[in-house]
């Protein structure tokens, strides 16, 4: 099922607010602390699973594509909503100072991204699905809040560098294999009495230009439209993982 990009934002947003902020967190009585010595250790591990959407933002030009028999096209090309994928990974994080912690997180996000071109004049539309395999290795640096009772809520932000390990050609459009992203979140550590559990929510962009405009690897030369009418495409993602450690 595939829903709108707003309502996959609003819902994520609600669902990490829900968690990370209860309302008991707000309240002053002091409890017993489960596992009160867990982030003084030097390094800590983990591991993660969690769902994400990819997006791809393009800058349109507007080019006229000339046709065999009359008349020009002008195609647009879009993601109109999000598909969700699931990752998985492992957690390793140094102890800076109290409240900061330095994070690597190889990660692999597995899904899909299904692009749709529409031509203004006739309203014809086409499609392609871009599936995306991600091999990710984020470097964050985490700074905590001061923890109270059960809970410390806490803010990241780091670079992602990535590559893509299922990239196809002769296909109408192709991007490239390697990228980078900046990424910035917020999340809450819940000490559980036997574990750690960390729900976060983070939001990365793209660095890199990831279109190819060199289509010499196309069969069918009428593929080269769409990627004519584009002047850059840059990665989006949506990332709410959960944490164990």
């Amino acid at each position: 099922m595939r829903l709108t990009k707003r309502i996959w934002m609003v819902g994520l947003i609600a669902a990490i607010l829900m968690v990370a902020f209860p309302q008991r967190h707000f309240a002053q009585e002091r409890k017993v602390q489960n596992r009160p010595y867990i982030d003084m250790r030097r390094w800590h591990y983990g591991f993660l699973f969690g769902i994400h959407m990819q997006d791809l933002e393009f800058v349109n030009n507007g080019y006229q594509h000339t046709l065999e028999t009359s008349g020009e096209e002008s195609w647009f090309t879009d993601i109109p909503a999000y598909s969700p994928g699931f990752s998985v990974g492992i957690l390793g994080e140094l102890y800076l100072t109290q409240h900061l912690s330095l994070r690597i997180i190889p990660t692999m996000h597995f899904g899909d991204k299904r692009v749709l071109f529409y031509e203004q004049y006739s309203g014809k539309e086409e499609e392609q699905t871009i599936k995306s395999t991600y091999l990710s290795t984020p470097i964050n640096i985490k700074y905590s809040a001061q923890r109270f009772n059960n809970y410390r809520p806490y803010v990241v932000a780091g670079l992602a560098p990535m590559v893509d390990l299922t990239v196809k050609k002769q296909k109408a459009l192709l991007t490239r294999r390697f990228d980078a992203a900046l990424e910035v979140g917020m999340g809450c550590d819940l000490y559980l009495p036997f574990f750690k559990l960390i729900p976060e929510l983070k939001f990365c962009f793209g660095l890199t230009d990831l279109l190819v405009k060199d289509r010499s690897d196309l069969i069918d030369k009428n593929l080269l439209k769409f990627t004519q009418s584009l002047n850059g495409a840059s990665s989006r993602m949506i990332v709410m993982t959960f944490y164990f450690e």
